[in-house]
């Protein structure tokens, strides 16, 4: 009996190695294997003006549309410059077209010297300054205007709020970052090439990339096509967070692979691999 057992344990042994050999994937030896990590372009989102946070409208993880207002400023003050300077300009336009009609009214006098050449000047002068006035007050009048829009911050792009820094009521400056938004597109895979590869890849090769994440529906790896936009010119040392010691000091070429088919499940810095067929 134990022979038997024996003998059977070692037929399904046998059987099971060549279930394994015969089913394994052959690798294709004219395709290239490179792994590398998804990146996503981010914008860090500020006022353009300084001012107490009225309405921070989206929350980490809210989608956004392009040009969708996600952000709001007490923008008070900065009406009351608009109409200071919409009054401002009104006055200098009134006091411009006054001077130019007198003048124009005299200029006859002056040409055949009825009127003073000093009375002259000065009509000519008051004319050039009143519309020098009036130019200047019409240019803090589009300042006071373009001050006023910087108090509300709208999407640059179709993304995803990623980071929310501020809440109402905040005081902040210009230039101090609000949000931070992680834009659709364009989105890349970063991975290196060998020198003794870097020869077969060139720019738009076709690229199948492979996330680790299985999909429930059809139980296989989320793939994506992709295409070989970058490939820097100058070699590097190969990044030490990503091979072992002993290849550390290989020298490799950055590259980057680019996905037009973008969806909701790749994320920043996701390891992905990506298989390039050489003959293409």
């Amino acid at each position: 009996m134990k022979k038997k057992a024996i003998v059977i344990i070692l037929i399904l042994i046998i059987l099971g190695a060549l279930v394994f050999f015969l089913t394994r994937e052959k690798k294709n030896p004219n395709e290239l294997t490179l792994y590398g990590n998804i990146e996503i372009r981010q914008v860090d989102m500020s006022f353009q003006v300084a001012g107490q946070i009225l309405e921070m409208i989206k929350e980490e993880g809210d989608s956004v549309k392009k040009d969708e207002l996600i952000a709001v400023l007490d923008d008070r003050d900065y009406k009351t410059n608009l109409n200071k300077a919409i009054a401002e300009e009104e006055r200098t336009i009134a006091l411009k077209n006054d001077a130019l009609q007198k003048y124009e009214k005299q200029l006859p006098l002056c040409k055949d010297n009825i009127v003073s050449k000093q009375e002259c000047d000065t009509l000519l002068n008051t004319k050039d300054k009143t519309k020098a006035d009036y130019d200047a007050a019409a240019a803090q009048k589009d300042y006071a205007k373009n001050q006023l829009d910087y108090t509300k911050i709208y999407a640059p792009d179709d993304g995803i709020i990623t980071v929310r820094v501020q809440e109402p009521g905040a005081t902040v400056t210009k230039g101090q970052i609000v949000y931070t938004i992680s834009k659709n597109k364009p989105v890349w895979i970063r991975a290196y090439v060998n020198e003794t590869d870097l020869g077969n890849i060139k720019y738009g090769m076709k690229a199948k990339v492979l996330t680790d994440s299985k999909d429930p529906k059809t139980g296989n790896y989320r793939e994506y096509e992709g295409y070989i936009g970058y490939i820097s010119p100058v070699s590097e040392f190969t990044p030490k967070t990503v091979q072992t010691e002993d290849l550390r000091t290989d020298l490799v070429y950055r590259i980057r692979v680019y996905i037009d088919d973008v969806d909701e499940f790749l994320r920043q810095g996701m390891p992905v691999t990506i298989k390039i067929n050489l003959i293409q």
